[in-house]
């Protein structure tokens, strides 16, 4: 959702910042042709939808300003991801390079302490006091509530995939601060509260890309009870997939539409709106009012977390009942009656 009243919200927040932090912009002082900006994928472009969000948003940006735009893939080692940040930040031409996951904040401080100049902007960060990098935090506590919560409706449910067990999963490629600080816990909790008493099957893959072992840990969990999986795996989602459909069971996608990847299988989709983030958040930048270490929180009701309902595929699949359920508690997230942070 792109409204005026999300943008005074950030530049509220920003404005507040340089008041109390004494924290100055960083101005792009250059014309516009001769601005260079830096995307860096941790991974691969094609099949991550938020790094294609991520990617279209600062190209959005860069357009307008006639600004250039380099994309560097960094892969699925995470080992090399420091050694392809400090390539980028040597060349000393970008005006700020962007980048997105968990991991990047600490890798880009470390860079920033060698190359003191360049700027750094991490949507899906993290947050420290006197931070070097600026970082754009998504609730994942409030979406990983919401699929609990749908997740918890539809185990309850006369479904065809449904039974009585009241068991839902979650499929995670690795562990990470945000799955054990964040989408465990809003996952649980959203459960809770749709199904009190329902309980959480969590497995680890060990990696972002075995979609043999993402099947055979969700036909596992299928055959223990568990009627639907949210899965966060990278490339091994689609084992995942798979494993729903040939037992008849369900799968929630995380950050992005998924309901048309397997229609009917996939019956529930959340989003991160990491397109106008990156947007939003690169104007900034290139308008010299990006603060320097400044860190904002969104979420559902700031509109950048969501959980989308008004997919044809969703109506098809989802009874009215559970539908309706399921409004009514993002419409408490929406109206600020229901907050978690």
């Amino acid at each position: 959702m792109h409204k005026k009243l999300t943008i005074l919200y950030i530049v509220s927040i920003l404005t507040a910042a340089i008041l109390i932090t004494g924290c100055k912009p960083k101005a792009v002082a250059k014309e516009n042709s001769e601005i260079q900006l830096a995307v860096f994928v941790p991974g691969v472009l094609a099949g991550s939808p938020t790094y294609e969000m991520m990617d279209k948003g600062v190209r959005k940006a860069a357009e307008e300003k006639a600004a250039e735009v380099k994309t560097v893939e960094g892969g699925f080692n995470q080992a090399e991801w420091k050694s392809q940040i400090m390539a980028l930040a040597s060349e000393k031409k970008y005006d700020i390079i962007v980048t997105s996951n968990p991991a990047m904040p600490e890798i880009c401080r470390e860079v920033k302490k060698i190359y003191t100049d360049q700027s750094f902007l991490i949507l899906e960060g993290s947050k420290i006091e006197n931070d070097t990098v600026s970082t754009f935090l998504f609730s994942h506590l409030e979406l990983a509530y919401l699929h609990g919560y749908f997740a918890g409706l539809v185990t309850r449910s006369e479904m065809p995939g449904a039974n009585s067990d009241l068991k839902i999963g979650l499929i995670a490629g690795q562990e990470y601060p945000e799955m054990n600080q964040k989408i465990r816990p809003g996952y649980l909790q959203g459960l809770q509260a749709a199904a009190a008493g329902a309980e959480v099957d969590f497995r680890v893959i060990g990696n972002w890309y075995d979609a043999t072992k993402a099947s055979d840990l969700a036909k596992s969990m299928f055959e223990s009870g568990v009627d639907v999986i949210l899965t966060i795996a990278g490339g091994a989602n689609q084992g995942v997939i798979s494993a729903a459909k040939e037992a008849g069971k369900y799968v929630l996608w995380y950050d992005a539409d998924g309901y048309a990847i397997e229609p009917g299988t996939i019956i529930g989709s959340g989003i991160i709106r990491e397109d106008i983030a990156a947007y939003e958040q690169t104007q900034l930048a290139l308008r010299g009012e990006l603060i320097e270490g400044s860190s904002v929180y969104v979420g559902v009701r700031e509109g950048f977390i969501d959980f989308l309902t008004e997919s044809d595929l969703y109506k098809s699949y989802v009874p009215e009942k559970v539908r309706l359920a399921q409004d009514k508690v993002i419409k408490q997230f929406k109206n600020g009656q229901l907050q978690l942070r």
